[in-house]
């Protein structure tokens, strides 16, 4: 009598490969996939510019593959475009939970200056992707409305203090508040755009703390100075 073959062992199920399991899962969350191609892009372009960053290098950061990005994204110029928006949004975002209505005119203004200059120190990624959109002479920004519409409440939020600086009779009238805007960003993005150049033309570490206080005061004052009413 012939004995019959032992059953057979049910195979578990084969292992993912490494990567894969991560790979699945971010297809299933379209939102979390999206928000990792984000996250490399804007790593990626900020170290290679626009035109020096690949697609390749941005799906190996993210764990995504080219299709993922192009499905999302459309192309490296909608990608691009993504990360810009992004970068701008959480700049504004940022200045807008201030609350600076609850301050004094003079006050306002003055952390709304320092909050500004401070935003830069150790932050080179917003100043590498503006500066790669600007060799663009903002071809590429030019086609977000989302970009304008979200300076408009930081240029309100301006324009409010100037006036209530104007009413409390501690600020000059005629100020344009978009002018002001530009006056602020431009004293702060110029010394840490420049930083590197400038602390070897004037033989000063201007990274250092004692230089990053010295120049956020100045600034601060510069601006003050420039609206304050002359003693009487």
């Amino acid at each position: 009598m012939i004995a019959p073959e032992p059953a057979k062992r049910a195979r578990a199920p084969a292992k993912p490969k490494a990567g894969e399991g991560e790979r699945v899962i971010r297809t299933r969350d379209p939102e979390r996939t999206k928000a990792s191609i984000l996250a490399a892009a804007t790593a990626e372009f900020s170290a290679r510019g626009f035109a020096g960053a690949g697609i390749d290098a941005i799906a190996s950061r993210s764990g995504a593959n080219r299709r993922m990005i192009y499905h999302y994204f459309g192309s490296k110029r909608g990608l691009w475009l993504a990360v810009l928006e992004a970068a701008y949004e959480r700049a504004r975002t940022s200045e807008l939970k201030l609350d600076l209505d609850r301050l004094s005119p003079e006050e306002a203004l003055r952390r709304l200056v320092t909050f500004t200059f401070d935003s830069f120190i150790g932050e080179r990624t917003f100043i590498n992707l503006l500066n790669s959109e600007n060799l663009h002479q903002a071809r590429h920004l030019k086609e977000s409305e989302r970009v304008k519409e979200m300076h408009s409440p930081l240029i309100g939020m301006i324009s409010t203090i100037v006036a209530r600086g104007v009413e409390a009779g501690v600020f000059r009238p005629g100020h344009d508040p978009a002018q002001l805007w530009i006056s602020i960003a431009g004293l702060s993005y110029f010394y840490f755009s420049n930083i590197f150049t400038l602390s070897v033309i004037l033989n000063r570490d201007l990274a250092a703390r004692k230089e990053l206080d010295a120049r956020r005061t100045h600034v601060a004052e510069l601006v003050l100075n420039a609206l304050r009413l002359p003693p009487a």
